[in-house]
């Protein structure tokens, strides 16, 4: 257990997360904080057992050991389960799963910093967000959060993230179905356009928003 009961680096790593996705999400409302929060649970959850006690791996020792013979279940390198499970070689940190990871997770989190500047000036110019990011999805934060916490999952699989990931995803598109209602109600006209033009989570390649490029022509 010599790898684990870290648990000033499980507080550390979970506030970094923490603390960056905050200041460019600055939650207002209590729909706001909901979604920070399961956010910022799932981040707790991981590091949890990536540095502190490792739950999953404890639950699947036994199949694991008889498995992989050759395994240290309780080595830090057995939590990577898809480096174990595939019989990589070598060191799982320089793995393609690895790098694939690390490549959503960073990715997501600045694609989520590029993304609050354009809502930020939007909301000071009390207009509909649809410049940057917004041009091609009509909630690119939510979008963010779910690479990120997809790139967690290939990263450092365990029971508790992957039964959270889905659920998280279905509170995402929830919350977004209430957002859209609310900025209806709000812009009328100027946002029914919007959301006709512009898919909400997964944007059609080569093809922005056309009150964009409307903006942009002008």
């Amino acid at each position: 257990m010599g790898a684990y009961g870290l648990w000033s680096i499980v507080i550390a790593n979970s506030l970094i997360f923490i603390i960056f996705a905050f200041s460019f999400t600055r939650p207002r409302t209590v729909r706001d904080w909901r979604s920070f929060g399961a956010f910022a649970a799932f981040i707790v959850a991981l590091f949890t057992e990536m540095y502190g006690f490792p739950l999953t791996i404890y639950f699947l020792s036994g199949w694991l050991g008889n498995k992989y013979p050759g395994l240290t279940v309780l080595n830090h390198d057995a939590g990577h389960l898809w480096w174990s499970l595939l019989g990589l070689q070598g060191n799982p940190h320089q793995s393609p799963v690895h790098s694939v990871s690390e490549g959503l997770i960073f990715g997501g989190l600045l694609f989520l910093a590029f993304t609050w500047r354009h809502l930020y000036q939007a909301q000071r110019e009390g207009r509909v967000a649809t410049s940057g990011p917004y041009a091609y999805v009509r909630h690119p934060q939510y979008v963010a959060f779910i690479t990120i916490m997809l790139g967690f999952l290939i990263q450092w699989p365990t029971i508790l993230t992957v039964l959270m990931f889905p659920v998280l995803v279905a509170m995402y598109g929830k919350l977004a179905k209430l957002e859209e209602k609310e900025s209806l109600e709000f812009f009328g006209e100027e946002y029914a356009k919007y959301q006709a033009r512009t898919p909400a989570f997964i944007p059609t390649l080569g093809r922005r928003s056309g009150i964009d490029r409307q903006a942009n022509n002008n």
